[in-house]
């Protein structure tokens, strides 16, 4: 299964989720490479900061940010269980060819109306992408989210009754993603039992589900 992390609204927490989702899905054993095809190239440089801490490795990373991601990632697949693309903000030809290679996309949002007008855009895109690629499956996840406050609850509740739908799992506003990330490491690599652990392995097998 090839999945895109995209949204046009860039500070969504793309990266984050990328890397955790294919993080995951390593330590359950599954072959996982991570496409990074944004410019900026942070979850190569993540994988850098990881090497440089003399970590081991948990999945391979490419750099492919470039528009023919589409002809390509179906290759990397091949020795693949999960392909995980971290995608571009705001590049449309980039955007494109992320789209035309997912078999699923996810669309993080965060707890805020802005996210929500900001992503029409995105929807948008993956209605022509499913003029070539008609299966092609969306979910938006909610990410950064505060549970109990009154906006995230009005956010999940207007993404409830959206098309694409919104995933059971969310993810909270937690310190130790930001806090890790400088570190090259994963939450649950510091404590699996902790809270933002237990949501990334929720996610994890949530979206390994929609596998088609």
């Amino acid at each position: 299964m090839i999945v895109a992390l995209l949204n046009q609204k860039g500070g969504v927490g793309k990266t984050t989720l990328a890397l955790h989702l294919a993080g995951q899905w390593a330590s359950e054993g599954k072959r996982v490479t991570l496409i990074d095809a944004d410019p900026q190239g942070s979850a190569l440089d993540w994988s850098q900061q990881r090497a440089r801490a003399g970590l081991p490795r948990l999945f391979g990373i490419v750099g492919l940010a470039r528009d023919t991601l589409h002809r390509e990632a179906p290759e990397l697949a091949r020795d693949a269980d999960h392909i995980v693309i971290d995608g571009p903000p705001r590049i449309a030809g980039l955007m494109r060819s992320a789209l035309l290679a997912a078999d699923l996309v996810l669309i993080p949002v965060q707890p805020s109306p802005f996210d929500g007008w900001a992503s029409a855009e995105m929807l948008a895109l993956i209605t022509e992408a499913r003029i070539y690629r008609p299966d092609l499956a969306a979910r938006f996840v909610l990410n950064r989210c505060a549970a109990r406050t009154v906006i995230a609850r009005e956010t999940a509740e207007t993404l409830a009754d959206h098309d694409p739908p919104l995933l059971a799992a969310t993810i909270g506003q937690r310190i130790a993603f930001a806090d890790l990330a400088q570190t090259g490491r994963l939450v649950f690599e510091a404590d699996a039992d902790s809270m933002a652990a237990r949501e990334i392995a929720a996610l994890a097998t949530e979206v390994g589900r929609l596998s088609p």
